[in-house]
């Protein structure tokens, strides 16, 4: 994969295909690999467009930073921003699932100008981590030495999941205590640009996606019947609504 330099975090992205750039943005202990290009959606969009699928800093083959003020959604965000500065890409289309979700959220608040359309995926207002007693759940059972210490079967599961994804632990647990603050409701109001939301009926990991439809001005919530957070991204009906989305979005 190539890289490059994000203010001194080096981020490694997937590049393939031509014409229209293409961000795609996986989610928590995930990475691009596993959430885009194992699900066919790389080789899909690509036959299209140029596809830009980074590992988010702490996953995959990008730095693990193992400090808190190194994450927060907003620089993570700036990763993204600055994969296109370094390709010379002045806007693009950008997909975000679940924690990209949320990455996506803020760049949709914080840098509309580079940005044509946006699809939000697998989540809502609430990301379904809003409690900061779970969280540090979470936290301290990427800490544990040995997971028969975990007895939260929340933390547990996050934990069996990471483990499973070769994660560095203790970038997860420090991404995981970064900062989360929600953008006020007032805010997307003022969003312009396209959005869809797309979840499954049966994704118990994140709040309602309706209110978060209902604060962005003309964005479209898609349901995927009987999928959930897990399995939404392979669903067929998902890949059809963001070809014909993307394809209809302005220049």
């Amino acid at each position: 994969m190539p890289f490059f330099d994000s203010d001194g975090v080096r981020i490694c992205y997937e590049d393939q295909g031509g014409g229209d750039a293409v961000v795609l943005v996986h989610g928590f202990a995930s990475t691009a690999r596993h959430n885009w290009r194992d699900t066919g959606w790389i080789d899909l969009l690509a036959e299209r467009y140029r596809v830009l699928a980074p590992d988010v800093r702490g996953h995959g083959q990008s730095d693990r930073p193992h400090t808190r003020d190194a994450y927060g959604y907003s620089g993570m965000g700036a990763d993204a921003i600055r994969l296109l500065d370094h390709l010379g890409i002045r806007r693009a289309l950008l997909m975000g699932y679940s924690m990209g979700g949320s990455i996506a959220i803020s760049l949709m608040l914080s840098h509309p100008e580079r940005l044509r359309a946006i699809v939000l995926g697998g989540i809502a207002y609430d990301d379904g981590l809003d409690d900061p007693a779970d969280r540090q759940l979470i936290v301290d059972a990427y800490r544990a030495r040995d997971i028969a210490q975990v007895t939260s079967p929340l933390a547990r599961g996050y934990r069996q999941f990471a483990e499973a994804q070769g994660n560095d632990l203790e970038a997860l647990a420090a991404l995981m205590e970064g900062e989360r603050t929600l953008a006020p409701p007032a805010k997307f109001a003022a969003v312009r640009m396209p959005v869809m939301i797309v979840v499954g009926t049966r994704d118990n990991m994140i709040g309602d996606p309706k209110p978060l439809a209902a604060m962005i001005p003309g964005s479209r919530l898609v349901m995927l019947e009987g999928r959930d957070h897990l399995n939404a991204p392979t669903d067929n009906h998902f890949k059809e609504s963001v070809l014909d989305f993307f394809h209809s979005a302005p220049p």
